[in-house]
């Protein structure tokens, strides 16, 4: 089964309902030249100033998908369309800014093009060396280390 697949995606939400978990988000793990793309949140934002991957909501309630939110929230967050989904890096769970469990389901992804990165979230960008991060969370750089 490809981590494309309708059944894996349909698999990870089922893991994830099962476990209680009340937020999805979709994050893309763009690489490129041995750097990966990192995305700063604006500083009145919840966890402001934090570097991360992009990354943002699943709209469950207009019935998307993972994978949906995975290709719409990179475009809408970097300006960068997504080539393929490579695989699947694993997810990590975390408090939202509402109280509750939110999910992060991480994928690697190839873009059509690198540059120009777009922000429309953020305010800043980064293509850094895994060995050389900024201030992520642990989470985040667990997962770039993989």
């Amino acid at each position: 089964m490809t981590v494309t697949s309708p059944e894996f995606v349909a698999d990870l939400a089922a893991d994830a309902n099962a476990a209680g978990i009340t937020g999805f988000v979709a994050a893309a793990v763009i690489n490129h030249d041995g750097r990966v793309l990192l995305v700063r949140r604006n500083p009145d934002d919840y966890m402001g100033g934090l570097w991360e991957i992009p990354s943002g909501t699943v709209e469950l309630e207009k019935g998307e998908t993972i994978l949906d939110a995975l290709y719409r929230e990179t475009v809408e967050e970097t300006g960068l369309a997504i080539r393929e989904v490579t695989g699947y890096i694993g997810h990590f769970d975390y408090q939202n800014s509402r109280g509750g469990t939110t999910r992060q389901f991480n994928f690697a992804v190839t873009v059509e093009k690198t540059e120009p990165v777009v922000l429309t979230e953020h305010d800043a960008h980064q293509w850094a060396l895994p060995s050389e991060l900024p201030p992520v969370s642990d989470a985040v750089r667990e997962l770039i280390a993989r």
